[in-house]
């Protein structure tokens, strides 16, 4: 049975955020790892990584001139992977320092944001149950907002530069792995010069630990790839508001690893915030199946 363009980009979506959504059992192996230099050896690490993952795939090596002449891709390339960078950091920051539920909150609060950048850039149109997923997402974050007295900093960045980096790939003329490629090898230089930089000045401090945690300071390239080429799909084959709903995939299964495995504290606040964004997930959701079995029976002969 063939699949259509956008069930294929749901499910790359789907898988993506399902990796992602358990990435905090890795870092819990690096509490106390430097989080700068963490982010610097991740993006040094990807440029190999990803060679191989295309030399496996492709048997041969990217077209390079074809690469170059793209310059509009390199560019949206470049500025994706600063604002990648920048959510990672928050991202890990929270996972390395027993913030997973914080991590959660932002990537439900991701696609609020990653929808509204689909209706204002990509003139997408939201249906009924979305404008209420949207409205009940909203309130549950007011909610808690309102109840803890502050902004959440962390997730608020997550949120914000991860789906400014979707915008992005939506404009990168790539395939999905010499995008990923692109990405690394751009900032690559920046990250070695920063390394180096610190090694000499202060000290490094990743690379002065024991061979082992070295390696999950490397590994954390291979870790975050793999669900990156399944969004790469995503993000090409099906809409914006598409991937901002799927992404709520993600920060449920962090929020399930936060309190039965790492035990941090789910307060009636976080009760209240968290149930109200799940009500308004679960009815665009079920929205979203009612118009695919509609669509599918208007095309079935008769």
């Amino acid at each position: 049975m063939s699949v259509s363009p956008i069930a294929f980009g749901n499910i790359m979506a789907a898988i993506a955020f399902a990796l992602w959504g358990i990435m905090p059992l890795y870092y819990q192996f690096l509490p106390n790892a430097a989080m700068d230099e963490l982010l610097a050896l991740r993006i040094i690490a990807s440029v190999p990584v990803c060679l191989l993952i295309i030399l496996c795939i492709r048997r041969k090596w990217p077209d390079w001139q074809a690469i170059w002449a793209d310059k509009a891709s390199l560019g949206y390339a470049f500025v994706g992977s600063c604002l990648m960078s920048i959510s990672w950091y928050a991202f890990t920051w929270a996972l390395t320092n027993g913030r997973v539920m914080e991590a959660s909150l932002g990537f439900f609060i991701g696609p609020l944001v990653m929808i509204a950048l689909g209706v204002v850039f990509m003139k997408e149109t939201l249906s009924i149950g979305k404008r209420i997923g949207v409205a009940l997402a909203v309130v549950g974050l007011s909610y808690q907002v309102w109840q803890y007295g502050e902004l959440p900093i962390v997730a608020l960045v997550m949120a914000t530069f991860f789906a400014l980096y979707g915008l992005c790939k939506k404009h990168i003329k790539f395939d999905s792995y010499t995008s990923l490629l692109m990405e690394s090898l751009l900032v690559a230089p920046f990250a070695i010069a920063y390394i180096a930089y610190k090694h000499v000045t202060v000290g490094s401090e990743a690379l002065s630990v024991g061979t082992a945690e070295l390696l999950l300071y490397l590994g954390a390239a291979p870790v975050t790839l793999l669900p990156l080429v399944f969004y790469s799909y995503a993000v090409r084959y099906t809409s914006m508001t598409m991937v901002g709903l799927m992404q709520y995939i993600e920060p449920s299964l962090q929020f399930i690893l936060a309190v039965a495995l790492f035990g941090e504290i789910f307060d009636e606040v976080k009760a209240v915030s968290f149930g109200l964004i799940w009500i308004g997930l679960a009815v665009t959701l079920a929205e979203s199946v009612l118009l695919s079995r509609k669509r599918r029976a208007d095309v079935t002969p008769r």
